[in-house]
């Protein structure tokens, strides 16, 4: 969204710096992410946590952790425990676009066409190519997404499904992957198999920790592209920590640069995220794209026409829009080339990228990324 809504408490994903407190009785409980020791398993985790008197809230298994609600005069006695690395605020998390009050008419997406998405489609249409949608869901019946949707998991509320009640996860998944058929829009790769990992709630707001398990949802059920179009503006040591794990594994991480004309949002701006600002649709790279040396491609992120909640259709603005662009393209290549690593698209990327005319490197990395020229890259 071009006006950012950042909630956060400490740092991370999207932190700030203060954690959030729940009213109980004459004290308040806050929010943190509890880092342990290797040498600590679950249970034992559990066991000190019990012995200490926190509630667990759930497990974080890719970084060896747990979220537990904390009084705030019992952390420091907390992060001094043999066996505890860190606490953490954990932070709510915004999604990255809005819908604009103007729809274009139904067509291909302009987007999709400056990218040369459509001229890849005779050699791959990203078949078979597993992308999540970490989001706000996704909507499952929309009939121009519905057969693409392969799974999902949502981590706002584990006993519900991953249904989308905001509109942007599904904004986000049409650019991906809406259906080639006779209806609405086509996404970049509109064949690849769609995962809505659901981290934001209705208000498009979610928990850092909640990003850190999507990640870890993504890394075992084989994930090949996580798109992540949220940000922040603070650092945190446990979302960089999944990241890296997530990278390790072979996940393959986009995420969009921010909306506020100034330096790159988290996780975007992570080394091992692709971080990608936004163009309209005269190949500017607009006033309000996030920029900075962490930027590695730009893409199509103005007025862009794709699927929304309730199987409608709709506008938004924002790199939340761009950072799908990229993500179908890698699903595009990931197809006929589907032992990349992390390392090596990030090559491809910036090698196949068109420069822009009047563009700094910060403002567009490498160029506009080009799906054509990825998909033929050797």
């Amino acid at each position: 969204m071009k006006t950012k809504t950042i909630a956060v408490l400490l740092a991370a994903l999207l932190l700030l710096s203060m954690g959030p407190s729940l009213a109980t009785g004459e004290q308040s409980l806050q929010r943190k992410i509890v880092i342990f020791d290797n040498a600590v398993n679950v249970r034992a985790q559990a066991a000190l946590l019990e012995k200490a008197g926190f509630g667990c809230v759930k497990d974080l298994p890719l970084v060896n952790g747990m979220v537990v609600m904390v009084p705030p005069q019992a952390e420091a006695a907390l992060a001094n425990r043999p066996g505890v690395l860190r606490v953490e605020n954990d932070t709510l998390v915004s999604a990255s676009g809005k819908p604009s009050a103007v729809q274009p008419p139904e067509a291909l997406p302009w987007g999709i066409d400056i990218i040369d998405a459509d001229l890849a489609w005779t050699t791959s249409t990203a078949s078979g190519v597993k992308v999540a949608i970490i989001d706000t869901g996704i909507d499952l019946s929309h009939p121009d997404l519905a057969a693409n949707i392969k799974g999902g998991i949502n981590l706002v509320n584990v006993k519900k499904n991953a249904s989308d009640d905001n509109g942007h996860g599904t904004h986000v998944a049409g650019i991906v992957a809406a259906l080639d058929n006779t209806i609405g829009v086509v996404g970049a790769g509109n064949a690849a198999s769609l995962y809505a990992v659901k981290v934001l709630d209705r208000s498009g707001m979610g928990w850092t920790s909640d990003i850190i398990a999507g990640l870890g949802w993504c890394v075992d059920n084989g994930i090949q592209v996580a798109n992540m179009s949220l940000g922040s503006n603070y650092y945190n040591e446990t979302l960089h920590s999944a990241v890296k794990a997530a990278n390790a594994a072979g996940l393959i991480m986009v995420a969009a640069a921010g909306n506020d004309g100034a330096a790159v949002d988290y996780p975007a701006a992570l080394p091992e995220v692709i971080a990608v600002s936004a163009t309209d649709s005269n190949n500017n790279v607009t006033s309000w794209s996030s920029r900075g040396p962490e930027v590695l491609v730009a893409a199509p992120g103005s007025n862009i026409y794709s699927t929304y909640k309730g199987g409608a259709y709709a506008s938004m603005s924002g790199t939340s829009m761009a950072a799908p662009h990229v993500a179908g393209a890698i699903a595009l290549k990931l197809q006929v080339a589907p032992g990349l690593t992390p390392a090596q698209m990030v090559i491809l990327l910036a090698q196949t990228a068109t420069p822009l005319s009047g563009a700094t490197a910060d403002e567009q990395g490498a160029g506009l990324v080009n799906a054509l020229a990825l998909v033929n890259a050797e």
